[in-house]
Order: C-alpha cells, then structure tokens, then sequence
C-alpha cells in the first residue's frame, strides 16, 4: 500500500471511535470515583463491606424483635443451626440471649444504625470486618462487632475498636 492508494477515510469510524475512547474514559473515571467513595464514607474500596454490614443489620434487628434464633443463625453463619444444636454447646442459645438481653454492655435494644466498618488483619482486604454501629440513637452507646471473612461468624466482642 503506497500514500496514492491509501484507504478513504471513514467519518462513522472515527466518530464510533472517539465515542468508544470517551466512554471508556467516563468508566474509568467512575470506577476511580465509586473506589474512594467507598472508602471515604467507611464502606470499604468499592463498597465491598456492604453485604457484611448488612448480615451485621439483619443481626441487630433481629436482636430488636427479640428473634434470638435468628439472631443466634446469622451470629453463628449457619441458619441450619436447629439441624445440629450440639455443634454450638459450647455457647449455646440460652446463653446467647442472656448475653444480649441481661449481660448487654450497652442494655437493651431498640434502635441501631451500621455506621462504618474497617478491614482488620493481614491480607488485601484483612481477615476480620470489624463493624460498627450506634444503639438506641445515642453516640456514646457504640457496638463494634467482629465479623470473620473465612467463615463469617461473628465474634462480640470486637478484639480492636476504632474511632470515627
């Protein structure tokens, strides 16, 4: 191929073109965006604690309606618990509910919100999810509980705290 018999340019191609390098460019852009977002307002890069402090969520509600096996399946990561209660007798449900109820450090539950979560442990995104949450509206009454990424379960109390 010589300069004198060049291909005709094509105006679709080049105009497809710039519009596929623009769209890429506006991906890019929000994924960056959508990383530190998450990370800043205390969801995690990309917002990968969201599903934790979701089951975190469900756990503490459950806790309100005072729906201890629910509340004991989501702590233990296995809601076949029923299934196999001998699995759990070293900190079975009655002991449970006395924890959350009788032996609360921050008493009774009526109200939380999940404020924030950090990575905990060694490893790209840590080994532990250490979740945070304010009871019953108060800013003093915070809980942070453990959440264990290998197998899910939960650990109260946290080993570490954080401050926010």
């Amino acid at each position: 191929m010589t300069l004198m018999n060049a291909p005709v340019y094509d105006a679709g191609k080049a105009k497809r073109m710039r519009y596929a390098l623009i769209a890429a460019g506006v991906l890019v852009a929000l994924l960056v965006v959508a990383t530190f977002a998450g990370f800043i307002s205390g969801h995690g890069w990309l917002f990968s604690n969201m599903y934790t402090e979701h089951r975190v969520n469900k756990f503490l509600t459950a806790i309100e309606q005072q729906d201890f096996a629910t509340a004991y399946g989501i702590y233990q990561n296995d809601a076949d618990w029923q299934q196999h209660p001998d699995k759990y007798s070293g900190y079975p449900l009655q002991r449970f509910a006395e924890d959350w109820t009788k032996y609360s450090p921050v008493g009774p539950i009526h109200s939380h919100h999940v404020d924030k979560s950090v990575s905990d442990g060694s490893g790209t995104f840590g080994t532990t999810l250490l979740v945070a949450a304010t009871i019953n509206g108060d800013p003093n009454k915070r809980l942070f509980i453990a959440v264990q990424r290998n197998d899910g379960t939960f650990t109260y109390p946290a080993p570490h705290i954080f401050s926010y």
